[in-house]
């Protein structure tokens, strides 16, 4: 994953790029103001959905509470770099040039050699059940039919006791075990703005205080329709990948356990957690926006450019370099590190298809380079 671009160039991407919120919302005065709402929490865990596996759960297993669609809604988010690229072509070329950077930016399937050891393929992900996403490009579809064996991150999301019962062993993870409550963490002047915003969703605060806020982050960060189809029970991609590979007679494994993704997670600080709900939930619809953004990029394999073109949205806040870098530490470099170290001896057995979240393949820390250090060649393959 990319790094923070210097603060000259991020104060310059904020003038420039925020109108893109307003696109459909009235001009530079209301993109001003959804800016200065906006803080790197929000993006983070907007982001953090293709990042944690076991969210696709939590967010399924919340919509029990939540109020059913009568039909699904239509995805309403606009793609921002193609907006931008309209509007200040400069500024997309150089955010493109920053993207360029990125080790292994470009490219969802890579193929894994190494003397001695049939080939495998690593696949990025996103832990979502849009129809762009659920449909591999052929070369992926190709590697997929073909493999042995399809790991993912974790096996454990396919089996919904395995799943409850590694929440229920851990609870304080998910849950406030104390006296605590959502509500009593919030500021007071956000108190009202949250539970309003979340019974809109169809979400009673009330029945909700006792859940740690990523879990209610995990759902609000999500557009309507991506909801509605997991209302309706369409798999995610990751899931539907081992799904249909465990009825083909397939061998599957994972990577990570539930507690592992629980732990990292949870072990994040709770003013992060909280500031990353209660501006999630003012950003409002421009959520649809980034959702959008993410998906087109998805599907072009710009993996690079997330970070870049995201992180050029948010206002020069004091302390977000600390938020991030802990976000990046915790839940992308050192989850890495654990799948490079898993994925070993899966590779040594191969022709393997292993499919993580995108997130996981960029950078100098990124997947790629970490099985590369480990004596693997990978070769871009679509």
């Amino acid at each position: 994953m990319t790094r923070r671009p210097p603060a000259s160039k991020i104060r310059h991407v904020r003038l420039t790029v925020l109108p893109l919120f307003a696109l459909n919302a009235g001009g530079m005065k209301r993109a001003l103001a959804i800016a200065d709402r906006t803080a790197l929490a929000t993006l983070v865990l907007i982001v953090g959905l293709n990042v944690l596996f076991f969210i696709s759960f939590v967010v399924t297993m919340m919509l029990a509470m939540g109020k059913a669609h009568a039909e699904a809604p239509a995805c309403k988010g606009i793609d921002m770099l193609a907006s931008l690229e309209k509007s200040d072509p400069a500024l997309a070329a150089s955010i493109r040039d920053e993207a360029d950077k990125t080790p292994n930016g470009k490219g969802l399937l890579w193929k894994i050699e190494k003397a001695g050891e049939k080939p495998s393929y690593l696949f990025g992900t996103m832990h979502m059940a849009d129809p762009r996403v659920t449909t591999m490009p052929a070369p992926a579809q190709q590697a997929y039919e073909a493999a042995d064996m399809v790991v993912i991150e974790t096996t454990e999301i396919l089996d919904q006791s395995k799943m409850m019962a590694a929440i229920m062993k851990e609870p304080d993870l998910t849950m406030f075990t104390d006296g605590t409550t959502l509500t009593s963490l919030l500021p007071p002047q956000d108190v009202e703005m949250v539970e309003k915003a979340l019974d809109a969703r169809g979400i009673p605060a009330g029945s909700v205080d006792k859940m740690k806020p990523w879990m209610l982050s995990a759902m609000v960060a999500l557009p309507a329709c991506e909801l509605a189809r997991k209302a309706d029970g369409a798999p995610v991609l990751d899931v539907k990948l081992a799904r249909d590979a465990e009825a083909a007679g397939k061998e599957i494994d994972g990577l990570e356990t539930v507690a592992d993704q629980l732990r990292a997670m949870a072990s994040l600080p709770m003013e992060f957690h909280i500031k990353g709900l209660v501006d999630t939930l003012k950003l409002g619809e421009r959520i649809d926006d980034v959702n959008e953004t993410m998906i087109v990029l998805y599907q072009h394999g710009d993996t690079g450019m997330f970070w870049p073109l995201f992180r050029a949205v948010l206002p020069d806040e004091a302390g977000t370099d600390d938020g991030f870098a802990a976000f990046d530490e915790t839940m992308v470099t050192a989850r890495n590190r654990t799948m490079a170290e898993r994925a070993e001896p899966i590779l040594k057995r191969g022709n393997a298809f292993i499919a993580v979240g995108a997130m996981h393949l960029p950078g100098a820390d990124g997947l790629i380079e970490l099985l590369r250090a480990r004596g693997y060649t990978l070769t871009a393959a679509g």
